[in-house]
């Protein structure tokens, strides 16, 4: 099967196809980040499709096509839904990295009905929360990825940070300088929002500051796009826990591999 590069059209429509599964792509393509692999029909309609940036996202059938562009890149993971993820891999094992973690079974949730009010302090975050953020984001970073960004690139990690919060990505519920809940968006599309880093401080959780959190946001978030998403480590259970009291509901499981 012969790959192609995809015009933003295709990718656009092919993203639409299943916008909650396909939501980093569709934003990395609106944004003109990295760079797009896909296998089509007669018609011109992608059949799948592959994204080849810091991260391999593929999607759609017969995803093993990608094993090659996969190869030359240059990324630190393979993540998306399960089943894509799986066909690269066993295409592409042999030319990739040795992997240092695999994460298959990793829920996705999402939402798109407000759940009730969680009466917090929730707040777009400006850059003067940036010392606040900085080290909530770091410790959120190595509890999900097993490496401290601060320890391996300061300077990059800080700048990532500072971004997120002037593009309005990041959102945090701080009280007497403590982080009582915070969380980004790692994509933000027409349809749908993901999240990222879901956090509270350590001292003062199992309080009830994440579930009323998360609560606010979503609600804020809904109050604009259609569907709230996030994915979590199967054997999070707090996370998952917290996912479910909230109201979201598991709509398929992506895995990842992280080299």
């Amino acid at each position: 099967m012969t790959t192609i590069e995809p015009t933003r059209r295709q990718v656009l429509d092919f993203c639409a196809e299943e916008p909650v599964e396909r939501v980093f792509l569709e934003d990395v393509a609106r944004r003109d980040l990295g760079r797009f692999f896909a296998t089509q029909r007669s018609d011109g309609a992608l059949t799948a499709l592959c994204h080849v940036g810091a991260n391999i996202v593929p999607s759609g059938a017969h995803c093993e096509v990608f094993a090659a562009a996969a190869a030359r890149g240059l990324a630190r993971m393979v993540i998306g839904e399960q089943a894509a993820v799986s066909a690269l891999w066993d295409a592409a094992r042999l030319e990739l990295p040795e992997v240092r973690d695999d994460r298959p079974g990793q829920p996705v949730y999402a939402i798109d009905a407000p759940p009730p009010a969680g009466e917090t302090g929730l707040r777009a975050a400006t850059t003067d929360d940036l010392e606040h953020l900085l080290p909530a984001c770091a410790a959120a970073h190595e509890l999900e990825l097993g490496q401290d960004p601060l320890a391996r690139d300061a300077d990059g990690f800080r700048w990532r940070t500072l971004a997120q919060i002037e593009e309005g990505r990041s959102w945090l519920w701080l009280e007497d300088d403590v982080v009582l809940f915070k969380a980004e968006a790692s994509a933000w599309t027409p349809a749908a929002v993901q999240l990222q880093q879901v956090w509270v401080d350590p001292a003062v959780r199992r309080r009830g500051y994440g579930l009323r959190g998360l609560r606010d946001l979503c609600r804020l978030l809904l109050a604009t796009t259609p569907t709230v998403t996030l994915f979590v480590r199967r054997e999070n259970m707090p996370a998952i826990a917290l996912y479910d009291a909230v109201g979201m509901r598991r709509a398929f499981e992506y895995r990842s591999l992280l080299f």
